[in-house]
C-alpha cells in the first residue's frame, strides 16, 4: 500500500526556458542513479526531485474513500464482494502511484520515512456513514518496512499491510515491493489478499517520469472467488497505452469462465463488464466529482507529536513547497544526523528500537497467508521483510497517547 513515487512537476509542453531549466536535472538524476549499486530504496534524490510529503502517506490512496472500503460488506453474493475489492484496488492506484496528481506530471521521490515515524489520519464519508481510521508506522529503516493498519469499525471491515520497498536502476528505476495487505470482513468472517505490483518509473529521455505497472496479479479471497488483473502499458517501442490494464472476476473452482470483466487505464477510468449479460454496469472515472476523496480529519502541526510525519517534517515540507532547496537540504540534514546519532548511542548501550503500534510474527504462524496461497507460487518472503508485521489492537492504541515516546524526538 505504499510505494515512494508522487507526482509534482507538469510535463505538459513546457517552454524553452523550462526546458532549459529542468533537462539538466534529469541528466543530473540519471548520472547519480548510474553510480549507485543495490538497493536505492534509502538514497536521497536531489532536492529538485524530492516531493514535500513523507511516503508513510502514501497508504491514505486506501483510506480515503470510506465507501469504496467498506463496499464488499455491503454485498450479499461473494462474486459482487470480490468485484467491489477489485474495484476499491484500481481505484487507489493513481493516489498510490502519482502521489498528489496525476497523468501529464513527473513524479519526485518522497522522503525517505525515518524509523518510528507515524502518520494518524480518518476520514468519514456521510453517504455512507462509513469513516476508515488510517495508522501508519514505519518500523524498520534497515531495510525499509512500513506497516499499515486500516479500520471501519462501525461496518466491520479492516485492512492491514506491511511492505519492504527495493529500488534497483538500469535505465529506469524498477521498484519491488515485498509484503501485501489483507481485508478482512468481520461479519462473513472472509479475507482477502492483495498484492503490490512490481512498478517501473519511465520517461527519463523524454524528461517526465511516470510509473507504470508489468504483469500479472492476483486478489485471491477466502470465499473461493479471485481476480486477475493483467497491467500491460506503454510498450517501448510505442505500442499499448500508458497505465493500461484487463481484469477479470472469476469462481477459483472455474477459472476459466469469467464473471467480470474490467478494462481501461487506472490512471484514468475503465469500464466494468457483467459477462453473463454483456451489460456494462459501471463507467468510473478518476476525476469524476463523485469519486474525489473525502476530507481528510488529522491533527493540526502543532497538536502532533514529534513522531509523527506531518510535524517532523514540516520545515522541509515548507522549504520545497517554496523552492527554498538550501533550506530544504538543511533542515533533512538536521533530522537525518538526529536519526544517525539515535542509532548510534542505541548500539552503544546495546538496545533495540521497539514499534510502537505494530510487532512482528513469525512467517510460519501467518495462517491466512499460507491457507489462501495453497497451491500458487505466491511466496511470503518473510525473512526479508522482518517476519510478518502485525497491529498491536485497538485497544492498545487507546492506551497509547501523546507524547507517544515521552521527551524523546526524532531529532535524537
Amino acid at each position: 500500500m505504499a510505494l515512494g513515487v508522487t507526482a509534482m512537476e507538469s510535463c505538459s509542453s513546457p517552454t524553452a526556458g523550462e526546458h532549459k531549466s529542468s533537462f539538466p536535472h534529469f541528466v543530473d538524476l540519471v548520472k547519480l542513479l548510474g553510480t549507485i549499486k543495490g538497493d536505492l530504496a534509502n538514497i536521497t534524490a536531489p532536492p529538485h526531485f524530492l516531493a514535500p510529503c513523507s511516503v508513510v502517506e502514501n497508504p491514505r490512496c486506501w483510506a480515503q474513500h470510506p465507501k469504496l472500503f467498506v463496499a464488499a460488506a455491503a454485498e450479499d453474493e461473494p462474486q459482487r464482494r470480490m468485484l467491489q475489492v477489485l474495484r476499491l484496488f484500481l481505484a487507489a492506484l493513481r493516489s498510490d502511484l502519482y502521489v498528489g496528481g496525476g497523468p501529464g506530471v513527473s513524479i519526485k521521490k518522497p522522503l525517505n520515512a525515518f524509523l518510528g515515524e507515524l502518520f494518524l489520519a480518518s476520514w468519514a464519508d456521510p453517504d455512507s456513514a462509513a469513516t476508515t481510521k488510517l495508522v501508519v508506522e514505519q518500523v524498520s529503516h534497515h531495510p525499509p518496512i512500513t506497516a499499515v493498519h486500516i479500520a471501519a469499525p462501525e461496518h466491520g471491515v479492516r485492512a492491514d499491510s506491511y511492505a519492504r520497498v527495493e529500488m534497483t536502476f538500469k535505465g529506469m528505476v524498477h521498484i519491488r515491493r515485498i509484503g501485501h495487505a489483507m481485508i478482512h470482513l468481520d461479519e462473513l468472517n472472509e479475507d482477502y489478499l492483495l498484492p503490490f505490483p512490481d512498478v517501473q518509473i519511465r520517461g527519463f529521455l523524454g524528461g517526465c517520469l511516470y510509473p507504470e505497472m508489468v504483469g500479472t496479479y492476483k486478489i485471491i479471497s477466502s470465499s473461493g472467488y479471485e481476480s486477475e488483473i493483467k497491467f500491460s502499458g506503454l510498450g517501448f517501442l510505442g505500442g499499448g497505452k500508458k497505465n493500461y490494464f484487463e481484469a477479470r472476476v472469476y469462481n477459483a473452482r472455474d477459472p476459466k469462465t469469467n464473471l467480470y470483466e474490467a478494462s481501461g487505464v487506472w490512471s484514468e477510468g475503465w469500464q466494468v463488464k457483467d459477462v453473463g449479460t454483456g451489460e456494462i454496469i459501471e463507467t468510473y472515472e478518476v476525476d469524476a466529482a463523485a469519486n474525489r476523496p473525502a476530507p481528510m480529519d488529522i491533527a493540526s502541526v502543532e497538536e502532533q507529536d514529534p513522531w509523527e510525519s506531518q510535524r517532523a517534517w514540516k520545515d522541509v515540507v515548507s522549504a520545497l513547497k517554496h523552492g527554498e532547496l538550501r533550506h530544504a537540504s538543511e533542515a533533512k540534514h538536521r533530522l537525518e544526523e538526529g536519526q544517525r546519532h539515535m542509532r548510534a548511542e542505541e548500539r552503544k548501550h546495546h538496545e533495540t528500537w521497539q514499534p510502537l503500534l505494530f510487532h512482528s510474527i513469525p512467517g510460519e504462524e501467518h495462517d491466512i497467508f499460507h491457507r489462501l496461497t495453497k497451491g500458487t507460487k505466491w511466496t511470503l518472503s518473510d525473512a526479508m521483510t522482518k517476519g510478518v508485521w502485525k497491529f498491536n489492537g485497538e485497544t492498545e492504541m487507546e492506551k497509547t497517547q501523546r507524547p507517544y515516546r515521552g521527551g524523546k524526538t526524532p531529532l535524537g
